[in-house]
């Protein structure tokens, strides 16, 4: 099923937009619901918050009494980690039978409002954040739940920032308007990106190709390669060697096509096999290309390798598998470098990928992509050796 992380800072509008998802057949998993609903009472929850901080932490009516409990497990270090040592894993295994309840087909929805604060964006197949200008947030905490503007302010100040939720997100989400202007955007995000996404990675299908076609350089693509570049981390594990953003869209300035390509470097090629479940069921499918094109005075066989797709149709990215120390291996970190370090190389390799480009103008799919390739190996060919020569000069 497709995972999807929700957060945004307080006043955001998150819980509209999970709404709004719910509304559209998402199941949805609400962390703070969840953190209530296992220390309700007569609930082992409470019973061992009861055990570590005593019998007044109660209401009357036998129910936690939050303020009362906040006093003592903020009061220290040592306090918040037995609170957290006790919570922490209650909500974990309730999200989790919520999850595995979901249909196989589902859409789950996790509203995490600490998402980014506690790093957990990786272990979601996509993160979507919504957010909202300041004095907005501050006049809806306001008039919506009574919250004094100081109270308001510090409690925003706590989290984590704009800045810091961009980095996280996948997708974002702008709240700052009416409610009207919100729902577009979250029926554009299901139609659009998640129903096709969950069916990708449901029938480990790789998205459509379209025409080929260079755009200018993105700033956010290497925040964007990070983000893929984590999932990795999680789904590959001790298997893993190294993971490097490479290709065009790991050279600042370069136009290029909008796919971010990775590369895993594994031990040996029954490695990267052995990943193939891990990665397509974290929806990234395999490709049927086995190796890259081999060079002159290399042993064929080294230039195998293994490729995935994202299964993302917002997101196209490449997963090259290759193993550590063969020449495709080597050869896609030196040539990043290379055109890091050399203007001169930039241009020339832009103007191989414009006349690619054209070659592939009119045309889609596999047939776009092998007429751009036409173009572009003759080139790849001829620049090996140079390559080669400038990363051992260079160290």
């Amino acid at each position: 099923m497709l995972r999807i992380g929700l957060t945004g800072g307080m006043g955001a509008g998150k819980s509209t937009v999970a709404r709004l998802l719910v509304e559209r057949g998402a199941v949805l998993v609400d962390s703070d619901a969840i953190a209530r609903e296992v220390v309700e009472p007569g609930t082992p929850g409470l019973a061992a918050l009861v055990e570590a901080f005593g019998a007044d932490i109660l209401s009357a009516d036998g129910s936690l009494d939050r303020p009362a409990l906040a006093a003592k497990a903020f009061a220290s270090d040592e306090a918040r980690g037995t609170l957290n040592s006790i919570t922490h894993p209650l909500v974990g295994a309730r999200t989790a039978e919520i999850i595995a309840a979901a249909p196989a087909d589902g859409i789950v929805v996790q509203d995490i409002p600490l998402l980014v604060e506690n790093g957990v964006g990786a272990m979601t197949n996509l993160v979507v954040v919504v957010e909202a200008a300041l004095e907005t947030r501050v006049h809806r905490l306001e008039e919506f739940r009574g919250i004094a503007r100081a109270d308001a302010l510090a409690r925003i100040s706590a989290q984590a920032t704009d800045e810091q939720r961009r980095a996280a997100a996948d997708v974002l989400l702008d709240n700052s308007g009416v409610p009207e202007d919100l729902e577009p955007q979250v029926s554009a995000l299901w139609d659009e990106r998640l129903v096709p996404f969950e069916h990708n990675l449901r029938t480990r299908s790789l998205p459509e190709r379209g025409a080929v076609r260079l755009v200018a350089a993105d700033p956010a693509w290497p925040a964007q390669a990070e983000r893929i570049i984590a999932r990795l981390a999680l789904t590959g594990g001790a298997a893993a060697l190294r993971i490097d953003h490479i290709g065009s869209t790991a050279v600042p300035g370069l136009p290029a096509k909008d796919v971010i390509d990775i590369q895993i470097t594994v031990a040996d090629l029954e490695a990267a096999d052995g990943l193939r479940d891990a990665l397509e069921n974290a929806g990234f499918p395999r490709a049927p290309y086995l190796t890259d094109d081999p060079k002159a005075g290399t042993d064929p066989a080294m230039w195998a390798k293994r490729i995935h797709c994202n299964a993302d149709p917002g997101r196209p990215a490449h997963v090259h598998i290759r193993v550590d120390g063969w020449p495709g291996q080597r050869f896609a970190l030196a040539f990043r470098d290379w055109l890091r370090a050399e203007p001169a190389a930039r241009e020339e390799y832009l103007a191989v990928k414009r006349k690619a480009e054209a070659s592939a103008a009119g045309l889609t799919g596999a047939a776009a992509t092998e007429a751009y390739l036409e173009v572009k190996t003759p080139w790849f060919d001829e620049v090996y050796p140079r390559v080669l020569a400038w990363a051992e000069q260079a160290g």
